[in-house]
């Protein structure tokens, strides 16, 4: 479970967030009432879905409970911000460096992955976690929503230590 290191261009992205936390999921809320309206995104770049989550700057991930809030955003890239539908959102994502982690499972098979990421992999490598930006998961092609052989890849914003 070794990442590829990557530096990100900025991207433009439109869609739509709310806030929320695990014990509050509103996960499911969100991309159904982003998904059909997804269509009426002018100029999108890609088929890519990101579902960014924008933690508090000052978060400790030891710290981290199912009741702390963050802001999640399901939303598509595009080559400008004009003509955004009515009920949705521009969000620039900064670019920089991130550790890139390819995600093989289902939703339930999640927690053990994160754990790993920030409590053995980030401690272990030369990296630091940076959370002046968002952390993402990009949905591609092989994605397929909690079913045992989706894949997705989940980028941590790092800095060197």
């Amino acid at each position: 479970m070794t990442p590829r290191i990557e530096i990100l261009p900025e991207k433009k992205l439109v869609g739509k967030s709310i806030r929320m936390s695990i014990a509050n999921d509103k996960t499911f809320e969100l991309w159904c009432s982003f998904m059909p309206q997804r269509k009426e995104i002018e100029n999108v770049t890609t088929n890519e879905l990101y579902c960014l989550q924008v933690y508090d700057a000052s978060l400790d991930f030891n710290q981290f409970t199912p009741e702390t809030e963050f802001v999640k955003w399901a939303a598509v890239e595009v080559s400008d911000f004009s003509n955004i539908p009515e009920d949705m959102e521009a969000v620039t994502l900064e670019g920089g460096l991130y550790a890139v982690f390819l995600y093989k499972g289902d939703i339930a098979s999640f927690p053990p992955f994160f754990k790993y990421i920030f409590f053995e992999w980030l401690p272990a490598s030369e990296y630091e976690l940076d959370n002046s930006r968002p952390h993402f998961d990009l949905l591609g092609e092989k994605y397929k929503n909690n079913d045992p052989e989706s894949e997705e890849e989940i980028w941590v914003p790092v800095k060197k230590k």
